[in-house]
C-alpha cells in the first residue's frame, strides 16, 4: 500500500508540509506527560500554520463574540450580511484563528462575506465539551447581532470539520434557527477510529497517524466515550440539518470515517456532498498560495456555500 502512494509535491508545499510535522511532533511528550511546555509548543505550532500568506485586499480585527474571543477577516467588498463562521483545526488541543489568516482571507474574498473565527477552548485544560460549547455561543452571538441565519454558513477543518456538524445539532437541540450550510474539510468525524483507512493510510498521509489521533482523542474526551455522538458526529442525530459539503483527501487515514459522515448524512435526509480529492492529505486547503489544488478545493467549497445563501435570499 505505502509503495503505491508516492510523495511528490513540490519543494515549497514539502518544505511546509515538513515543518507541520515538526510542530505537531511536540505535543506528543505532551500528551504522554512527559512534557508540561505547553505554551511553547502551541506557538510553534500557531507560528508554522501562520507562514501561510495572508492575501491581498482582507483586514484582520480581534474582537469578542459573546465572552469568545475571536478574530474577524473582512473582504473589501461584502456583499448584504454574509457572513461565514470558521473552526479552526488541531485536534482539539491546539491552533487558534491566528494561524487560519490565510485560509480565512481566500474565503473572505471568494464568499464576499466576513470570516468570524472563535478562538475556542482547548484541552486537555479544557475538554469536551468545551471546544462544542464556544462554538455555539459565538454562533449564537452572530444571530443575537441581527444576521439573518439564511446569511451564515459555517466551515472549519479537521475537529473544527467535525464541529460544523456537532455545532449544527447543539444549535438544534438549543432551538437556534440553523444555518444555509456547512463545509466540512478533512473532518474528525469518528473518534472510535475505526474507518478502514485508519489502517490502510496510516503511514500514508504525510501529516496525520493513528497513534496522534489517538493521543488527542484521549486528552480531549477526558473519559468521555469515544462514541459520544457530540464528539463523533456520524452518531449524532442530524435529522433537519442544512446541506453539508465534505471534502477530504484520499491520502488521509480519516478518509473512511469522512466518507461514513457524509453517508449518516444522506441516510437522515441531510442534502450532502462528498468530494474525495485523489493525492491530498489533510487540510490541504491551508496550502492554496502554493498548491493549486488548495486553492481549487476552497473555490469549490466557497461555491457551495454561496448557492446556499443565494438561495436563502431568493426564497425570502
Amino acid at each position: 500500500m505505502k509503495d503505491a502512494y508516492p510523495m511528490e509535491f513540490s519543494t515549497v508545499v514539502q518544505e511546509r508540509i515538513d515543518a507541520w510535522n515538526e510542530a505537531s511532533l511536540a505535543f506528543g511528550p505532551l500528551l504522554r506527560g512527559e512534557s508540561r511546555a505547553w505554551t511553547e509548543a502551541r506557538q510553534n505550532y500557531v507560528g508554522v500554520l501562520a507562514e501561510h500568506p495572508t492575501p491581498e485586499g482582507v483586514s484582520i480585527e480581534e474582537i469578542d463574540m459573546g465572552g469568545i474571543p475571536a478574530t474577524v477577516v473582512s473582504p473589501e467588498t461584502i456583499v448584504g450580511d454574509r457572513v461565514l463562521l470558521y473552526l479552526h483545526g488541531g485536534g482539539y488541543i491546539a491552533g487558534s484563528p491566528a494561524g487560519y489568516h490565510g485560509l480565512a482571507g481566500h474565503f473572505a474574498k471568494l464568499l464576499n462575506a466576513r470570516v468570524y473565527m472563535p478562538d475556542y477552548r482547548l484541552a486537555p485544560e479544557h475538554p469536551f465539551p468545551a471546544a462544542i460549547e464556544d462554538s455555539l455561543a459565538a454562533y449564537a452571538w452572530l444571530l443575537d447581532q441581527g444576521h439573518s441565519p439564511g446569511s451564515i454558513v459555517f466551515s472549519g477543518d479537521s475537529a473544527g470539520g467535525a464541529m460544523v456538524v456537532s455545532v449544527m445539532v447543539a444549535a438544534k437541540r438549543a432551538g437556534l434557527p440553523l444555518p444555509a450550510a456547512g463545509a466540512a474539510l478533512s473532518p474528525w468525524a469518528n473518534l472510535e477510529h475505526s474507518g478502514a483507512s485508519m489502517a490502510t493510510r496510516d503511514g500514508v498521509d504525510p501529516t496525520v497517524s493513528l497513534a496522534g489521533l489517538n493521543l488527542m482523542a484521549r486528552a480531549f474526551l477526558d473519559g468521555v466515550p469515544k462514541s459520544d455522538p457530540d464528539a463523533s458526529p456520524v452518531f449524532a442525530d442530524v435529522r433537519g440539518l442544512p446541506p453539508i459539503l465534505v471534502h477530504i483527501g484520499e491520502r488521509e487515514v480519516m478518509l473512511s470515517d469522512a466518507m461514513r459522515l457524509a453517508e449518516h448524512l444522506a441516510e437522515n435526509r441531510v442534502r450532502v456532498s462528498l468530494e474525495v480529492w485523489p493525492g491530498m492529505f489533510h487540510v490541504w486547503h491551508l496550502f492554496a498560495a502554493v498548491l493549486p489544488e488548495g486553492m481549487q478545493a476552497l473555490t469549490g467549497a466557497a461555491a457551495f456555500l454561496d448557492a446556499a445563501m443565494s438561495r436563502h435570499v431568493a426564497t425570502k
